[in-house]
């Protein structure tokens, strides 16, 4: 496979069946601009289709995880525009966090400082997320006379519908042990190596399950979202069926059954599900 890219806004770090997204641009507290969501679609959709990566973690560069939409990027590119194409870039934003939502692989989110607005909203659509004892978090966007549009569905499924008014509405501000309280985060860390070591726990749990039995998970995780009745019966039985008949079914099977570690393969691709 070819190199990883040196990105402008992105630092990438690639480790054997893990890739680390460094968020990159500390002079604005890694701020969201449109050459970075450009950059991370560019990098998620490589990951996407990379069968070897069992994980990513997505943190951000100089104790900042996110300071969330970059302002002077939005009143440079978006206003004086005609509606068309601020929708467009609206439409954009919402394909980066719709793509960090359903990436096949597990998606950890590591989050040390402020999580603003679209920060927070990457970090909810995330699979697993810590944070450590500094972080923040606040949805902002009404404070400049816009809506938190293209998040608020991630922001709902994560937390609930109740929390989210309340934090969309009067864009409170609150921090670490809130959002361990309010589900938002799955750890705590005292710092930057708890982080890490939380991390290093992740990716070995990760490793231990199928690669392709966990591409099928999340889709019928996600599918939970939007089907219901006979039509999410459906979904999760042709996903358990494909798993079961593909080659990690029965490797997973024989291996339970022999009392020995399965060996996957982690360049096979996930089972289709149509």
């Amino acid at each position: 496979m070819k190199p990883w890219p040196s990105l402008s806004t992105l630092k990438l770090d690639h480790q054997t069946g893990w890739l680390t997204i460094w968020l990159h641009r500390p002079e604005v507290r890694n701020a969201l601009s449109a050459q970075m969501v450009s950059e991370l679609m560019e990098t998620l959709e490589r990951v996407a289709q990379d069968a070897g990566l069992r994980g990513v973690t997505i943190r951000g560069h100089g104790g900042v995880f996110c300071a969330g939409g970059d302002i002077k990027d939005f009143k440079a590119t978006m206003q004086g525009q005609d509606l068309a194409t601020v929708r467009a870039s609206s439409l954009r934003a919402g394909e980066l966090f719709e793509r960090i939502n359903s990436l096949p692989q597990v998606v950890l989110m590591l989050v040390e400082g402020p999580a603003m607005a679209g920060g927070m909203g990457m970090v909810c659509a995330g699979d697993v997320v810590a944070v450590t004892a500094d972080a923040s978090f606040a949805l902002t966007e009404v404070t400049l006379g816009i809506p938190p549009a293209q998040i608020a569905p991630y922001v709902v499924n994560r937390l609930g519908l109740r929390t989210a008014r309340r934090l969309m509405l009067t864009a409170a501000r609150f921090g670490a042990e809130e959002a361990l309280q309010m589900g938002m985060a799955d750890h705590l860390a005292a710092d930057a190596a708890g982080l890490e070591t939380f991390e290093a726990g992740i990716k070995t749990a990760v490793t231990r399950c199928a690669p392709g039995a966990n591409a099928v998970t999340k889709r019928i995780l996600l599918a939970t979202q939007r089907l219901e009745g006979e039509s999410m019966r459906a979904l999760a039985a042709d996903g358990f069926a494909h798993c079961m008949l593909d080659d990690e079914g029965r490797e997973g099977v024989a291996a339970f059954l022999e009392k020995r570690k399965p060996a996957w393969n982690t360049q096979a691709k996930p089972p289709l599900l149509d």
